[in-house]
């Protein structure tokens, strides 16, 4: 059946989406092939496309789709995050707009609710990345809260918790006042705010005076509230001011605390007052000044409970004012931080901030005006307080050093190099992983909390919900297992067999039992489970065929923001549990920016739908781009000249196959070039040889860009642009044959960027439905460049561009025929080019006589210079006045924009996108220039 006459992305994407997988054809059967293994990072059950995923899963799809062609066992494998934070928050809106909560329901009745979203709402993300044309073995998508994967997870805890690695303790984390959970640093934001610096006068106790005869300490802060709970002042110990109070005491406004003085390299003598207050319950610095000055975690102060109100501490010295409130304004109401300031002030401790207004008036403000980088949740959104509290937490020093020795051998390889720095430097400062959050839907915990031996039974209170006391045990015993009957037996072990034990959702007693075991509320970190992913998709812990196959993974393709959250968490766990390292390579990839460069964000309105670029470019047009734009470690700036570049380059391929089918040329029946005798067919078979080795030689190196680059040169100026132009007129057998053969390598090569089009081109240009391009062979041409071929038409090449370069320089028309005068030793050249010179260079005549004098355009191709007489073509006099004063025009704006750019001032201060701008005008003028200089210069 003929072609279409157009190219129409929308109507094959759809129909070969849905091809290739309802055939099996993205794991096609190879059990005695060379495995190839890729896991695609997990997004979101939540999630929909974005850009990035655009790239990430262009760059995976096109190593797929290259190692499918090169015969291996290709396995993609993919799957879903269950998103602990971001899902239950999705579900909990949709309670929420229906005037119902989450605590309205138990937690088993709440995460039926969560299945029942996911069945109904969840995973859209799929067929998005089905319409980008990814290749993945959706017969075996995965998902995080699936039962095998839960053993994993399970599995994972229990052992590392056998061998120390997981722990409980009381440390400081991130805590999301408004989800009411621990949060990973990831999912952190930083926001400029416009805030406060308070300075306050702490006095110094038993009537110790400074040396300068002050009988307090200047601190300042912030975060006034949190003096509530402060338990020392830190200074230097070479700052000469203080060193007569080290050891000394302060005692706290407020709430009268007595607080020692401590030296701490932390407090900084050029800093304000070079005195610092600690709160080491509330401050990630304070916590680490706190322990350097003796304080233990369950010794330190805390002053909030989970919503961020003001609770007693354990001291009992914060007044009953300030009990309930919460840590700042909020809803028009004043919290904590307002008071404190307006008792400090009353109580004569607060140091007024004074400026002079422009009328030379002096004013006092309570506080010094700052622009303060603040930490908020990315899905809370809200301010995120650190926050003392008992988590489980990873041993994640001890897991980092395989993984660092991976990379120092060479077992991991991080593409590019320039990332590994980054790799030792966070590894080698790497801090306990705090792998526990409070939620209900998730990996729950599998610990239970018991008596220790003859421990008595005392009132608790639950930090996160204070106003629940409860009778239970003042220690706790700690069973962490398998499953219920694996904690039963330990608790056996450890009690005795004659006691009666129970096991309980929450705190609880009776009278039922002897002992009551209550399981841990918590859920693990979804990034915990998500480090898994390189072996529990594969089966793991079974013994699996698929996991002796495909364990070590060959590559991940990763974005460097989340090198530390999954990639280094994954070679951890991956040589901790399997012993040996998840994958061999490691690609880290940029953003994808705006146009001008600045970072997407949905405030700043400009974020890229990638599926309004496909319904506008076509998938395979934003494939090529993504592919054609990742250079090694720099980002990708959206650009829509380009994307509509990449669409035309699709339409000319579909318009070249056209000319094709129209000329009798049909597919390949060879994977081997076939005999060709003329030069032109000899060349066309040597640059395919030529773009293989390029394209090989780019993909070994993961360089993404040259590969994409290199098949669109041939495929564009080569091919299409070249050979068929060569070839018009006599298509003979040979040729036909040979040109059928070379469309067919262009689609192989061409299509692990531009699947959907060359499926089509490739199915629709021969009868081999049961051949199908995705799981065609990659080509193995067995030639090499004809020398001779490619030196004749190479610069048979040349001079047809500099023949039409100098027409166009001189106005004259394209097709206008021309005299031409070459050196005697281009005859036999001319000779054997006689036809293509004719139809493609316009001559009128090929001579081999002297130059007749007068003007002459001046062709050097190769080194041998070719004339062609103007006198009676052009007024060579209008022209040459003609293109010198362009040549001026061009010359001054070409130097104005050098000047510019060679002015630092402009340089440092401008814009980044006006100074880019600056630099390609200037880079335009310059070639302009140079052209007009050119065609000058063969005007003689």
């Amino acid at each position: 059946m003929p072609m279409e006459k157009t190219f129409d992305p929308a109507a094959i994407e759809a129909k070969w989406a849905t091809e290739w997988e309802s055939r099996g054809l993205f794991r096609p059967h190879r059990p005695d092939a060379t495995p190839f293994t890729i896991v695609n990072p997990p997004p979101n059950v939540t999630g929909a496309l974005h850009i990035g995923h655009a790239l990430d899963n262009t760059l995976q799809d096109v190593l797929v789709r290259y190692e499918r062609l090169r015969g291996k066992d290709a396995l993609w494998v993919v799957g879903m995050d269950h998103a602990g934070i971001a899902t239950q928050m999705v579900v909990e809106r949709q309670l929420e707009a229906s005037q119902d909560k989450r605590t309205n329901y138990s937690r088993e009745d709440f995460i039926d609710k969560v299945w029942q979203w996911k069945a109904e709402s969840g995973g859209q993300i799929t067929g998005q990345l089905r319409r980008l044309g990814c290749s993945m073995d959706w017969s075996r998508e995965q998902f995080t809260m699936d039962p095998h994967f839960t053993r994993a997870v399970v599995k994972v805890f229990v052992d590392l918790h056998k061998k120390g690695l997981i722990y409980r303790d009381k440390r400081l984390v991130n805590w999301d006042p408004k989800l009411k959970t621990a949060i990973s640093d990831l999912e952190v934001e930083t926001h400029e705010v416009q805030g406060g610096f308070w300075h306050f006068k702490y006095p110094l106790a038993d009537g110790v005076t400074l040396d300068d005869g002050r009988d307090y300490i200047e601190v300042a802060t912030t975060r006034p509230e949190t003096m509530l709970a402060d338990m020392a002042v830190a200074v230097n110990a070479d700052d000469a001011r203080y060193q007569s109070v080290i050891g000394k005491f302060v005692t706290l406004p407020i709430t009268g605390r007595r607080v020692p003085i401590v030296a701490d390299d932390h407090a900084d003598p050029e800093l304000g007052s070079g005195a610092v207050k600690i709160t080491p319950g509330h401050d990630f610095n304070d916590f680490d000044v706190g322990k350097r000055a003796g304080f233990k975690a369950g010794e330190m102060l805390n002053m909030l409970d989970g919503d961020a109100n003001v609770i007693q501490t354990s001291d009992g010295l914060i007044p009953a004012a300030y009990l309930g409130l919460h840590r700042f304004k909020r809803d028009g109401i004043d919290g904590a931080r307002e008071l404190v300031v307006q008792r400090m002030k009353e109580a004569g401790f607060l140091i007024p901030h004074i400026v002079t207004s422009k009328e030379g008036d002096v004013v006092e403000h309570d506080a010094e005006p700052r622009t303060i980088q603040t930490p908020f949740g990315d899905r809370g959104g809200v301010v995120i307080e650190p926050w003392l509290t008992d988590q489980w937490y990873v041993d994640a020093e001890t897991l980092a050093q395989p993984p660092m020795q991976a990379v120092r051998d060479g077992r991991i390889n991080i593409v590019p190099k320039t990332w590994e720095k980054t790799f030792f430097n966070w590894m080698e400062n790497i801090q306990p992983w705090c792998v526990s959050r409070q939620l209900w839907w998730g990996h729950r915990i599998p610990a239970w909390y018991g008596p220790g031996k003859d421990q008595q039974k005392t009132v608790i209170v639950d930090a996160r919900r204070p106003e629940r006391e409860q009778a239970f045990y003042s220690g706790q015993q700690v069973f962490v297992g398998i499953d219920e009957a694996d904690v039963l037996q330990q608790a056996r072990d450890y009690y005795g067999s004659d006691k009666k034990i129970e096991l309980t959702d929450e705190i609880a007693t009776g009278n039922t039992a002897d002992i009551y075991l209550y399981r841990d509320p918590d859920v693990l970190d979804t990034w915990f489970s998500s480090a898994l992913w390189p072996f529990a998709t594969l089966g793991w812990p079974e013994d699996s065929d698929l996991v002796k196959r495909h364990y070590p993974n060959d590559v991940l393709i990763s974005g460097f923001d989340i090198l530390f959250f999954w990639d280094a968490r994954m070679a951890m766990q991956g040589m901790e549990f399997m012993g040996d390292v998840p994958w061999k390579t490691l690609y880290l990839h940029g953003l994808v920016r705006a146009p001008d460069g600045a970072k997407m964000s949905k405030s700043k309105g400009n974020v890229v739908d990638p599926l309004g670029l496909i319904d506008q470019y076509g998938a395979d047009a934003l494939r090529f781009f993504m592919a054609a734009m990742e250079s090694q470690g720099r980002d990708i700036k959206m650009d829509d000249a380009r994307l509509a570049g990449y669409r035309n380059f699709a339409t000319k391929l579909w318009n070249a196959a056209r000319f094709c089918e129209a000329n009798g040329i049909l597919a390949s029946t060879t994977l081997a070039a076939p005999a060709a005798t003329l030069p032109v067919n000899r060349w066309i078979i040597g640059e395919v040889a030529a773009t293989v080795t390029a394209m090989e030689s780019a993909f070994a190196a993961y360089r993404f860009d040259e590969a994409a680059n290199a098949i669109y040169s041939f495929a564009w100026d080569r091919f299409c642009d070249w050979y068929l132009e060569l070839i018009k007129g006599s298509i003979n057998d040979e040729t036909k044959a040979v040109a059928g053969w070379v469309l067919d390598q262009i689609l192989v090569m061409l299509h692990p960027f531009m699947p959907f089009i060359t499926e089509e081109l490739w199915t629709g240009f021969g009868d081999r439905a049961d051949y199908p391009l995705i799981t065609a062979k990659w080509p193995e041409p067995a030639a090499e460049r004809d020398a001779d071929a490619s030196a004749d038409i190479d610069w048979l090449i040349k001079l047809v561009s500099e023949l039409r370069g100098a027409k166009a320089e001189l106005g004259l028309p394209p097709g206008a025929r021309l005299t031409a005068h070459f050196p005697a030793s281009l005859k036999d050249r001319t000779d054997k080019l006689a036809a293509q010179l004719d139809r493609l260079a316009r001559l009128g005549e090929i001579s081999f006589d002297p130059t007749p004098p007068g003007a002459s355009a001046q062709l050097v191709v190769e080194g041998e210079t070719i004339t062609v007489p103007l006198e009676g073509v052009i007024d060579i006099a209008a022209e040459r006045d003609r293109l010198t004063k362009a040549l001026a025009a061009a010359a001054k704006e070409r130097d104005g924009l050098a000047g510019r750019l060679n002015n630092p001032s402009f340089v440092e201060r401008a814009k980044p996108e006006a100074v880019d701008k600056a630099r390609a005008d200037h880079a335009a003028k310059e070639a302009e220039a140079d052209r007009l200089t050119a065609a000058l210069a063969r005007l003689g």
